[in-house]
């Protein structure tokens, strides 16, 4: 009974056709890009922001979660309703409300995808800079939530660096702005603080992005090495010779294979690793860089160099590199991409320690990864029909993370934290740094109504309030929130 007047209250606030309830309709609602699973109990197709403002104060009425969900193309479970609860997806709240090329920004909603922002501000010559792998199918709402990145984040930074001010939709159901126009509203930077907050502080129902002009040239270049510890150490070296490329990526021999027979980019297959290396600017600028990177891969052993000056040639290049995460299903049923930030200068060390914790574990991997940052993306090759598998390959995923961390570096650089690696926070973060984040979600008065489970560790059930969250909502008060 209580199930059916949740629904019904739902239809009522966003018509009958947009509440999806039938198993058979939240099937498609119960995983995103990662591993993990989790039914809801409806889905909510809002075209507004009142429309998710009232779905939110309705799901709050019924005591049940909501988890906002774009285009279900994240990669660390953050999606997920693990609590059930109500879903509230935003694919038809798609439309880019303002293109102002005056002043370079764009007022856009979050079920907008990623790379249809470029598109439209192509005819002024300007283009939205974060570029994450999926940005043909992924989305704003998506891309706020977890500060998703991509191979040009490297010199242009993730998508906080490119989001001036945002509307959201509080746990309470009211409808706030965050930041402005120009991004130097003064304050507290509460749209830093919602960048990245996956989804547990509020929903975003639109975005003021940067936009930046196209430059002037772009040269892409194919760096083919035997061996992957050799393109390894070109990374570092390029960065310290003063260069900073646009893009700096690096793809082993198995994503190779995979990449070639699916999308024929030309890579060699019979080569260990290759670096696809991006500089733009003037066009003096990238000619000299261009030069001066071809020179360091040369002296650290690059069997060959393949430039690309026509935008044909540059986008055969990408091409292999923007379609290896879906060419690696010709090598295995299932992958598990991981998501991990090392020093460059332990690139070398950390990817053999990967490998060898794989081969222990028994399963293949293939690296493709922001490299220039030093951001890893293991992707390990399994069945996940065969017994067992998947709880071995999340094992052999946590000692993977444990050799980041321990080099110095971090358990996700543009995946988020989600629900898949909630439980390494401890790695680094103090129970006093844990305790100001749950206290700031307090403030939020989000407490676990917004993506419960998500974040914060525990050992309880995915959607049970954590002892540090309840302590930090015992500090703060009951009223402490916005």
């Amino acid at each position: 009974m209580a199930r059916r007047n949740l629904i019904r209250e739902l239809q009522s606030a966003c018509g009958k056709k947009w509440v999806l309830h039938a198993p058979e309709d939240l099937l498609v609602y119960e995983y995103d890009g990662t591993i993990e699973r989790g039914m809801p109990e409806a889905v909510v197709l809002p075209d507004s922001a009142e429309q998710v403002a009232a779905a939110v104060r309705i799901a709050r009425r019924h005591g049940v979660a909501v988890t906002a969900r774009g285009a279900g193309t994240g990669l660390s479970g953050g999606a997920i309703p693990c609590d059930g609860g109500v879903v509230i997806a935003t694919p038809r709240l798609n439309r880019i409300l303002e293109l102002d090329p005056e002043n370079r920004r764009a007022v856009v909603e979050p079920g907008v995808v990623n790379l249809d922002i470029s598109v439209a501000a192509a005819a002024y010559g300007l283009y939205y800079a974060p570029d994450p792998s999926s940005q043909k199918a992924c989305t704003i709402g998506g891309n706020v939530a977890e500060n998703a990145g991509g191979p040009h984040c490297l010199r242009y930074g993730a998508t906080t660096n490119h989001i001036l001010g945002l509307e959201i939709v509080t746990a309470d159901g009211e409808i706030v702005q965050a930041g402005g126009e120009t991004g130097e509203a003064p304050g507290y930077d509460l749209t830093g603080v919602l960048v990245g907050s996956e989804g547990t502080l509020a929903i975003i129902t639109k975005a003021v992005v940067r936009l930046l002009p196209r430059p002037e040239s772009i040269i892409t270049l194919l760096a083919i090495f035997d061996e992957v510890n050799q393109a390894s150490r070109a990374v570092s070296a390029i960065i310290a010779a003063g260069i900073v490329p646009a893009a700096l990526e690096m793809m082993d021999k198995y994503t190779m294979q995979a990449v070639e027979a699916a999308v024929h980019a030309g890579y060699p297959p019979d080569a260990g690793a290759v670096l696809l290396i991006e500089v733009e600017g003037l066009a003096e600028e990238t000619a000299e860089e261009s030069r001066a990177v071809q020179e360091v891969c040369r002296d650290l052993g690059a069997r060959e160099l393949r430039i690309g000056l026509s935008p044909e040639d540059r986008e055969r290049l990408w091409a292999g590199r923007k379609g290896a995460l879906g060419a690696l299903g010709r090598l295995a049923p299932s992958y598990y991409i991981l998501d991990g930030v090392v020093p460059r200068t332990r690139l070398p060390a950390v990817l053999d320690g990967v490998y060898a914790a794989c081969e222990r574990y028994g399963f293949r991997v293939a690296n493709v990864f922001h490299a220039g940052d030093g951001n890893l993306h293991p992707n390990v090759l399994f069945d996940e029909r065969v017994p067992g598998a998947t709880e071995r390959v999340l094992d052999l995923g946590g000692e993977i993370m444990r050799l980041c961390v321990d080099a110095g570096g971090s358990i996700t650089g543009e995946h988020g934290v989600g629900y898949e690696k909630r439980n390494y926070m401890s790695w680094i973060f103090s129970e006093d740094d844990m305790e100001v984040m749950a206290r700031l979600k307090a403030a939020f008065g989000a407490e676990e109504r917004l993506n419960p489970g998500k974040v914060f560790p525990t050992s309880k059930g995915c959607g049970e309030v954590s002892s540090r969250m309840r302590a930090a909502i015992a500090r703060a008060g009951p009223d402490a929130y916005i």
